[in-house]
């Protein structure tokens, strides 16, 4: 990974640096991630910085404009996009829906698959006409994406007016990389490798009634097919203290719903040295707050231990519903994944879990037609699919992402094929969801409700505890409480109810 782009024979750029119109060959500068050299990252200090501020010079420079940030991708990009918002507000710029308005548009990236990285560069490419028209507007690229010497290769050869590129370690900077971009003539680049840091206190601008909470950074499991572990770096976990004090603060704020944010939730506070404190620990402090919803995401079945099941069979604000991506249900097909855990082991989790939480819903992420995947190997995922019952799924054909262990694997499974495939997983994930949404049909359930719905304006749209959509006849200003609705319609993936209870106006 690389801290800034030098030249050959240069030395290292420890900061941000200007590149003019490049008129070389940069890919001599850039590598794709190496699996090995990232496999060998040691365990660095992880140091917490408490003194983010922006400087004063900067608190007036938004003044009177506008911005833009267009989102692709995981909740942490969406989360990463609030912690922009909050440091472009305090700096005087004032949010438009409208990019042709905007002074400043950032495209915060994800890199999970290639049609995403696609959607991007088509992007960038309607945006030209925008900036030729305003050559003063900023045209920013961060986010994961960023983080790929290849992809900041392209920006640089074919993408010349993009004014700014950075990474997912040095959001804090966007202040001062801002400044830069406004006054320089070339491109400013700056993209860190180090992620070993932790920024607190950093502003973030949250909207609506529920709210995501980053618990950790970073990977260490090295799926084969995934880039996570090098656009996000190791993990390292935030201190219990400054988790629990964001989340007493939301209480207080009078959200009702908050989600905790990790690539792999579950091994939180194992990188901790001074103390013994893992997810279990937090959950159980998290479960002591006055706050009455609290999800994670995401689950990696190797790490949910006892422990952890322990704290949320008690209930309270601990919701019943976990994402526990398996990807697929062939033990050959999970080694060559590198998932760590075997097709026995997650039954067995599951199990567990649902023994331990009753009423507890699962939905998960399955990847069809990895290399190599025969129609037995596929069809040991759908018997798995059809022995958990999940409600719902995350569903993806398999692309290599470059770089990863597996796009060195022969893709021998045909296009087709893995269409076909996708369309026999999709077609069972709808049956067992409605099959699950038939056991509440006449139940009442616990719904906060969201805001009127997008699809129908004479309906509000709610989510129970379980995570499944209810739409409902009600006036407007019940968004943002906790009412309790009777089902008297069920769907493939969601309900039509009626008010019963409403317990914010009662208590």
């Amino acid at each position: 990974m690389m801290r800034g782009l030098r030249e050959k024979g240069s030395a290292p750029v420890t900061d941000s640096i200007k590149t003019a119109k490049p008129e070389k060959d940069y890919s001599i500068y850039f590598q794709p991630p190496s699996y090995r050299e990232a496999k060998k990252r040691g365990k660095e200090d992880v140091r917490v910085h408490y003194d983010f501020r922006i400087a004063d010079d900067l608190r007036t420079i938004g003044r009177g404009k506008l911005y833009h940030i267009q989102t692709y991708g995981c909740q942490m990009n969406e989360h990463d996009t609030e912690t922009m918002k909050g440091m472009l507000e305090e700096m005087g710029y004032a949010w438009t829906d409208h990019r042709r308005e905007a002074d400043i548009i950032l495209l915060n990236t994800c890199a999970i698959r290639e049609n995403a990285e696609d959607k991007v560069f088509g992007e960038l490419g309607h945006l030209k006409s925008l900036k030729t028209e305003k050559p003063d507007l900023i045209l920013g690229v961060c986010g994961c994406m960023s983080q790929e010497e290849g992809v900041v290769r392209r920006i640089l050869e074919k993408h010349q007016y993009v004014d700014l590129i950075f990474g997912t370690h040095n959001i804090h900077r966007l202040p001062e990389l801002l400044r830069e971009a406004m006054f320089a003539k070339e491109m400013v680049v700056e993209v860190w490798s180090k992620e070993g840091d932790i920024y607190e206190n950093l502003p973030k601008k949250r909207a609506g009634l529920k709210a995501w909470v980053n618990i950790m950074y970073g990977c260490d499991k090295f799926c084969t097919y995934c880039i996570v572990p090098y656009t996000r770096g190791k993990e390292r976990s935030r201190r219990p203290e400054d988790v629990i004090a964001e989340v007493r603060e939301l209480a207080r704020q009078g959200y009702k719903e908050i989600t905790l944010l990790g690539q792999n939730v579950n091994a939180y506070g194992k990188d901790f040295e001074d103390i013994h404190y893992r997810f279990g620990d937090l959950m159980a402090d998290i479960q002591k707050i006055d706050i009455p919803r609290v999800r994670f995401t995401t689950s990696h079945p190797r790490d949910f231990d006892d422990h952890l099941i322990e704290v949320l069979s008690r209930g309270g604000n601990m919701v019943e519903h976990i994402h526990l991506p398996v990807q697929s249900g062939s033990n050959e097909i999970l080694k060559r994944m590198s998932r760590k855990y075997t097709r026995e082991s997650y039954l067995e989790l599951v199990r567990k879990l649902k023994a331990a939480i009753p009423g507890l819903v699962l939905s998960t992420d399955i990847i069809v037609g990895f290399p190599g995947e025969t129609e037995e190997q596929f069809e040991e995922t759908l018997s798995l699919v059809r022995e958990v019952e999940f409600a719902s799924a995350f569903t993806f054909i398999y692309s290599p992402r470059e770089g990863t262990p597996a796009a060195q694997m022969e893709d021998n499974v045909p296009l087709e094929v893995k269409k076909e495939r996708l369309t026999r997983l999709n077609n069972l994930i709808a049956e067992l969801s409605r099959k699950d949404n038939e056991k509440l049909h006449g139940q009442t359930v616990e719904v906060l409700v969201e805001g009127v719905s997008k699809n129908n304006p004479d309906y509000l749209t709610g989510r129970t505890r379980t995570n499944k959509i209810v739409h409902f006849r009600g006036p407007e200003s019940l968004t943002g409480e906790l009412i309790d609705v009777r089902i008297t319609e069920v769907q493939t993936w969601l309900f039509k109810g009626e008010i019963a209870t409403l317990h914010a106006l009662e208590a």
